[in-house]
């Protein structure tokens, strides 16, 4: 799937009142952002507009807003860290009504390359997570063109993402994508459809519910697919291999069992752990000291239970992205935030960051772990979309791409 979508490079944004979704959803701790990757990587769509004289008005959610507004989940550190990044002041709009008076007299008074960032758009509830009309229209009523760089929201139809585009075309105006949603497109959409062979595709994280059609989908156009993470068991005790007290979801054993007779018939590797690492009791707190025994899966004790890929397990999955020549990897190989069970999880990623594939980690966890081991700069492209990226793996199309104009 080509992005055969309008991007920020085909439209003239000179004088124009431009609103740009972004995914400002950061962390926060005490009121400070704990980690800027995502407001860091929106920068060269929105320097872009700056300097092509742009009216440039920012919106964005954050957190999941379940108690009604309220200062904890406010944009104002973002506005903060912007002006920062950009060496320019940006303007707060804080009314938690979000395109209220405020935000339009924010924008009457905008000059040619000033920047705006609206409050949290979650703060309008319902009326963003439903995609509502009134919403919609009240966000497009503040610009002229529309562009879509939130590449961590797209896959949700909210009035931000994709309500608000049809309200722009109706007044003439057009709706694109910026940079980092053409990167993330690009990178993605390539691995997917049209990837350098041989192409292997790493699953893992806690649960098989989440993968389900992923493990299909990426079956049809992968060479070899590695499983590892919490939803390695499901397949295991597929297998008939006692599994102890490890994390298993016993609805989904004969997906599992279909799942290794369609890469039988395809042709295709699916690998699973030969050997796993086994505690008695999970951590508390979950990075606290904790002791480990390594059993190879064919013979684990009734009572343990398995939090990570074994040795053998790690060596047999870096051998096979060695001779890759592409690789998508989603999901930590164990409990990874426990620094005796991360040990899976950074020899996988160790073995992307030494081979010359183009390697591709699809946001989420797999993120948190590629960045907190320090490898994040020896990755091709790392996601800034778990959910997202998920969805897009699965071969769905996301609303928010959707609703870009076609070139």
């Amino acid at each position: 799937m080509g992005l055969n979508k309008k991007s920020v490079d085909d439209i003239n944004a000179k004088g124009k009142r431009v609103l740009v979704r972004c995914d400002f959803n950061v962390p926060l701790k005490n009121g400070e952002i704990t980690d800027d990757t995502r407001i860091v990587a929106a920068l060269p769509t929105i320097k872009k507009l700056i300097n092509d004289g742009g009216k440039v008005i920012l919106c964005s959610h954050l957190g999941k807003v379940k108690n009604g507004p309220n200062e904890g989940e406010s944009l104002a550190p973002v506005a903060k860290r912007l002006s920062e990044k950009l060496g320019k002041e940006v303007t707060f709009v804080a009314d938690y009504n979000v395109t209220g008076e405020a935000a339009t007299k924010a924008v009457e008074n905008m000059k040619e390359g000033d920047v705006v960032l609206l409050q949290n758009t979650r703060f309008r509830g319902a009326e963003e997570t439903k995609n509502g009309e009134e919403f919609s229209k009240e966000l497009a009523d503040l610009a002229d063109l529309y562009v879509c760089d939130a590449f961590g929201s797209s896959h949700r139809a909210h009035a931000s993402v994709a309500g608000v585009t049809k309200f722009i075309t109706a007044k003439g105006g057009e709706n694109v994508v910026g940079y980092l949603m053409e990167k993330e497109i690009n990178f993605l959409g390539k691995a997917v459809e049209d990837p350098v062979r041989p192409f292997v595709a790493i699953l893992g994280g806690a649960k098989v519910a989440d993968k389900l059609n992923v493990i299909s989908n990426l079956l049809e156009k992968c060479d070899t697919l590695i499983i590892g993470g919490g939803m390695a068991y499901t397949f295991l005790k597929a297998k008939g291999y006692e599994i102890g007290k490890s994390l298993v979801d016993d609805t989904k054993i004969d997906y599992c069992k279909e799942m290794m007779e369609k890469a039988e018939k395809l042709g295709k590797k699916l690998l699973l752990p030969v050997d796993s690492v086994t505690i008695a009791d999970f951590p508390n707190p979950i990075d606290a000291p904790v002791e480990v025994q390594v059993y190879d899966v064919t013979n684990m004790p009734a009572d343990r239970e398995g939090c990570d890929i074994g040795p053998k397990t790690a060596a047999l999955y870096a051998e096979a992205v060695k001779t890759a020549k592409t690789v998508v990897w989603n999901g930590p190989m164990g409990v990874f935030e426990n620094p005796t069970l991360a040990a899976g999880t950074i020899a996988v990623a160790k073995a992307l960051a030494e081979t010359d594939a183009t390697t591709i980690i699809g946001g989420g966890d797999s993120a948190a772990a590629v960045n907190q081991l320090g490898f994040a700069d020896k990755m091709s492209h790392i996601s800034t979309g778990g959910g997202a990226s998920l969805e897009f793996l699965e071969g769905k199309e996301l609303p928010g791409v959707a609703a870009a104009d076609d070139k």
